[in-house]
């Protein structure tokens, strides 16, 4: 529901200023963010992995088994150069501000410098025009007028169950999302249940599975009448081909 929603933003900003189609976030790069931090080398990512390991109890006690539900209404900016979707200030929004801070703490004290004085507030981006050097000669800022219609939209609610510790320079996932270096999961939706995203791609993976196995079978089947037909007895050759055949479905 909220990619959708912001799907639609993003589609009525285009529509308006065609320019501003270098400024999208793509839908699988969605996230809010908790902190922000420079790790320099492999040493680093290795501490700021232990550290998010660690504040996994931490948060758990913050949640003492209650689920977060953040909601997502309205649209704001950041200088004009920035839009966002804002998250709407409730008992759930604070919850995560106590989270964010709590991290940072736990990420300072393994000596990684996270987060800066500015006050947390969390937000979606969905565009920025730091995304094209080439836009940002173009375009200045954006004109709040152009999602005018959505400033008090409501995009939907998403329940907090996992933090990332993302990479912002390495290759991203084929999905959008960035390189993950470490994940804690808690709340209601654990690791063992797939989303909607991962029951998709298996269900693409079976039938891909089953249609090459039925194109093999269909082949050894067509080669072996085949060799009936030319009475040739190349049993070696068959037995070769076969083993060859079953190497390769185990290794599918």
């Amino acid at each position: 529901q909220i990619t959708g929603n912001i799907q639609a933003v993003q589609d009525a900003v285009t529509q308006k200023d065609q320019r501003l189609s270098k400024a999208m976030v793509h839908s699988g790069s969605l996230h809010v963010t908790m902190l922000v931090m420079h790790l320099s080398n492999k040493e680093e990512i290795s501490i700021a992995v232990g550290a998010l390991s660690d504040s996994k109890d931490f948060v758990e006690d913050l949640l003492k088994g209650k689920t977060v539900d953040l909601s997502f209404q309205g649209i704001d900016h950041f200088k004009n150069e920035v839009g966002f979707v804002k998250l709407a200030e409730n008992d759930h929004t604070a919850i995560l501000t106590k989270i964010a801070e709590t991290m940072k703490k736990i990420f300072q004290e393994k000596g990684i410098l996270a987060g800066d004085e500015r006050a947390f507030k969390p937000h979606l981006t969905f565009m920025k025009l730091s995304k094209s050097a080439q836009l940002r000669k173009q375009v200045k800022r954006i004109d709040s007028s152009l999602y005018e219609d959505f400033k008090s939209h409501y995009f939907g609610d998403e329940i907090l169950h996992r933090l990332d510790l993302c990479s912002m320079l390495k290759k991203k996932q084929p999905n959008g999302y960035y390189y993950c270096e470490s994940s804690i999961v808690f709340g209601e939706k654990h690791a063992a249940e797939p989303d909607d995203a991962e029951l998709v791609s298996l269900s693409k993976r079976l039938v891909e599975n089953a249609v090459l196995k039925a194109v093999q079978q269909y082949l050894e089947e067509t080669q072996n009448k085949t060799r009936q037909t030319d009475g040739s007895p190349v049993k070696t050759k068959e037995a070769e081909s076969g083993s060859k055949n079953e190497s390769d479905n185990d290794n599918s």
